[in-house]
């Protein structure tokens, strides 16, 4: 007769989740078993039960080892998602707008391989009837800035709520450089784009309720207003509920008007009368692409344009 562990100890073997934890390190999955012993060294058991404890802890570490290899993409790709949060801001033409992000994404230490920035439409209230967002070219019922839409660029914010505050500090710092002082006020770099679609408008989880709002309102050096915005839609007679005015910014619930991307002729490319380095129009496009951040999204391609 050997001693075994006893009953009573195998009771508290399990896999259990989450304290069999299914842990993410370095890109890989480590389940963590715990056997809770309850020893009893009085207890003397037979061979055949030591033979089933055996085949119990052998299924155990099974379970656990199928739990692991189930669990891992999902909850890896969900843990990830769950630190990201998109933001966007819009002010004038997204072309030149989208380098000045990647630059602010550069600067916040994000190598190529890490760029969010996507130039995109957001910030109308009324439901594409193409089902699609899409640049003047588009079809009938997808047109974006009949929809409300303003152009504008997205970005990530990345990390615990402490990090998602310094880097939106940062992004919300290169939003407010894009502006000059007039005597009626700040005036958009490119005042030539001008009407509804070149509003300026930022969108961020929650809007003027959002905790990152303080930061924009730290970061409004301008003193620029800052209005809630509910969407653009437009009357009967063809006046905006939003409009593009000077001086104003909308702030825009993003978690109800979502982001839409645009088109992939419009990513990284060169600005309005300022050409920008190939890096930026190829390299880094192109990367973007293969990287399926800046796919076709059914609206119609111009690549000449």
């Amino acid at each position: 007769m050997a001693s075994t562990i006893s009953p009573q100890a195998l009771s508290g073997l399990r896999c259990r989740q989450p304290a069999a934890v299914a842990s993410r390190t370095q890109n890989r999955v480590v389940c963590r078993c715990e056997l809770q012993r309850r020893h009893d060294s009085s207890i003397m058991q037979p061979e055949g039960v030591a033979q089933h404890a055996g085949q119990r802890v052998a299924l155990a570490a099974a379970a656990c080892a199928l739990a692991a290899l189930l669990a891992a993409p999902g909850a890896m790709a969900a843990e990830e998602a769950a630190d990201i949060v998109p933001v966007y801001f819009g002010n004038g033409c997204f072309w030149g707008r989208q380098f000045d992000y990647v630059q602010a994404e550069k600067a916040l230490g994000r190598d190529p391989a890490s760029v969010s920035a996507v130039a995109g439409y957001a910030g109308g209230a009324v439901a594409p009837k193409a089902g699609k967002v899409c640049y003047y070219r588009g079809p009938s019922g997808s047109v974006y800035e009949e929809l409300g839409h303003a152009e504008v660029v997205q970005v990530d914010l990345r990390g615990d709520s402490e990090a998602a505050k310094q880097q939106y500090a940062k992004f919300a710092e290169t939003y407010f450089k894009q502006f000059r002082k007039t005597p009626f006020g700040m005036l958009r770099l490119d005042p030539q784009d001008a009407g509804p679609g070149y509003r300026n408008v930022i969108g961020l989880p929650g809007g003027i309720q959002s905790p990152l709002f303080e930061v924009l309102q730290a970061a409004n050096v301008n003193g620029m207003r800052l209005l809630p915005g509910d969407g653009n839609t437009f009357s009967a007679d063809g006046r905006p509920a939003e409009d593009d005015v000077i001086n104003t910014v909308w702030v825009l619930d993003s978690d109800k008007l979502a982001f839409n991307r645009a088109e992939q002729y419009h990513q990284f490319h060169n600005g309005i009368g300022r050409p920008f380095p190939k890096t930026y129009t190829k390299e880094l496009k192109q990367q973007m692409v293969q990287q399926g951040k800046i796919d076709e999204t059914g609206c119609p391609e111009y690549y000449f344009f």
